[in-house]
């Protein structure tokens, strides 16, 4: 409907304060659920005139902030062990949530210094295993898991019952375990590595949505610009 096209960019126009998409949003719904009560919603398009939301890179923690989260995770209980292997490997890997607690034993390769794992829809791929990763998981391998098995269980972390961890565990130790996948991308970025890369390492399908860390990617580039060029 045209009245409704003209009132989206009316409200999209420059001004003193300009309107938020999701309040523009907001106001286009409510004029559309008058419009559809007082006209009938076979006179009322379905087609959304409201601007896209812009998206938004979650917040992710300085390089400092992840050492102090890791670092608050030390202990020599059996748990403790497996809780900063768990968390270590989750940043070293750039690991959504269910695919560490998916990990099998064989998935971690040593020798390669390799991780395998399966992400959404069953998509596998191989990742980095970083030294300190390395070293974290074998300690808990050595000392922990053994304390925590009860049977011929495949799964790499384990329950106090012995069984596979869900998310739920790694959500009680970081509330927003998230946040590590993105320091892992933001900082990989920030260290000069490029956007395919980090596809790639983050199981993502498409390029567009790796591409919302590309402003990160774009401050690098400034500062070496200022650094080194001429008329910077």
């Amino acid at each position: 409907m045209r009245v409704l096209a003209d009132y989206a960019a009316e409200l999209g126009r420059a001004r003193p304060r300009k309107l938020a998409p999701t309040t523009i949003g907001r106001k286009l719904a409510a004029v559309r659920a008058f419009l559809r009560h007082a006209l009938g919603p076979e006179r009322v398009p379905d087609a959304s005139f409201a601007p896209r939301r812009p998206r938004r890179l979650p917040d992710a923690p300085r390089p400092e902030e992840v050492d102090g989260e890791l670092a608050a995770l030390d202990g020599s209980s059996p748990l403790a062990v497996r809780n900063r292997a768990l968390v270590e490997l989750v940043y070293s890997a750039g690991l959504r949530s269910q695919e560490a607690v998916d990990l099998d034993l064989a998935d971690v390769d040593f020798e390669q210094e390799l991780v395998h794992v399966r992400g959404k829809g069953d998509k596998e791929r191989v990742v980095p295993l970083g030294e300190e990763a390395s070293h974290r998981v074998a300690v808990y391998l050595r000392q922990a898991r053994p304390e925590l098995a009860r049977g011929a269980e495949n799964a790499l972390f384990l329950s106090t019952r012995g069984r596979r961890l869900d998310t739920s565990t790694l959500r009680r130790l970081l509330p927003h375990p998230h946040r590590l996948r993105h320091a892992f991308a933001t900082h990989l970025l920030e260290g000069g590595a490029d956007l395919r890369t980090i596809q790639e390492l983050l199981g993502h399908s498409s390029l567009s949505t790796t591409q919302m860390y590309s402003h990160v990617d774009a401050a690098r580039l400034r500062r070496v610009y200022d650094k080194a060029h001429p008329r910077s």
